[in-house]
C-alpha cells in the first residue's frame, strides 16, 4: 500500500485527525488534489459503498445536505455521481474530499464487520496496530 493510501485510510479510520487531512490535501497542487480525489472514490467502490451511506457520510463530514458534493451523493447512481464529485471545480474540492473520506469511513466499517470480523489480511485494517502500517509501507 502507498503513503498515499495509507494517509486516507487511516483518515477514514478515524486514527488520524480529518482536519490535519484537510490541510494536507489543501497544501496538494490542483493535480495532486483530483488524483487524490480519484483514489478516494476508487477505495470508496472497493469497500462497497452503497447509496444509502450518503446521509451519515453527510454528517460525519460536517457539511451541510445542500452543499454540491452532499447532493450529489444522494441522488443514486453511486459511480456517475462519484465521477461528477470528483471532477467539481476547485472551490468545492475540501467539501469533496471530507464527503469522500467519511463515504470510505461508513463503507469500510460494514465491510470489517460483514467479512474481516475474525481478522483478515487488509494492510489497512491493520493501521491502528502498527502491524498494518509497516506491512503497508514496506
Amino acid at each position: 500500500m502507498d503513503e498515499r493510501a495509507v494517509v486516507l485510510n487511516g483518515l477514514a479510520q478515524g486514527i488520524r485527525p480529518l482536519d490535519r487531512g484537510v490541510d494536507w490535501f489543501e497544501s496538494l497542487a490542483g493535480t495532486e488534489q483530483f488524483e487524490v480525489l480519484r483514489d478516494l472514490a476508487g477505495f470508496c467502490i472497493q469497500a462497497r459503498a452503497l447509496i444509502e451511506d450518503g446521509s451519515e457520510s453527510i454528517r460525519r463530514a460536517g457539511i451541510r445536505p445542500t452543499h454540491t458534493p452532499a447532493v450529489l451523493i444522494t441522488r443514486g447512481h453511486l459511480m456517475e455521481q462519484l465521477t461528477k464529485i470528483i471532477n467539481l471545480p476547485q472551490d468545492e474540492r475540501v467539501k469533496a474530499f471530507r464527503l469522500l473520506v467519511a463515504l470510505l469511513g461508513v463503507a469500510d466499517e460494514r465491510r470489517r464487520a460483514r467479512f474481516c470480523a475474525n481478522g483478515c489480511g487488509h494492510a489497512w485494517h491493520h493501521l491502528g496496530t502498527g502491524t498494518g502500517t509497516e506491512a503497508a509501507t514496506a
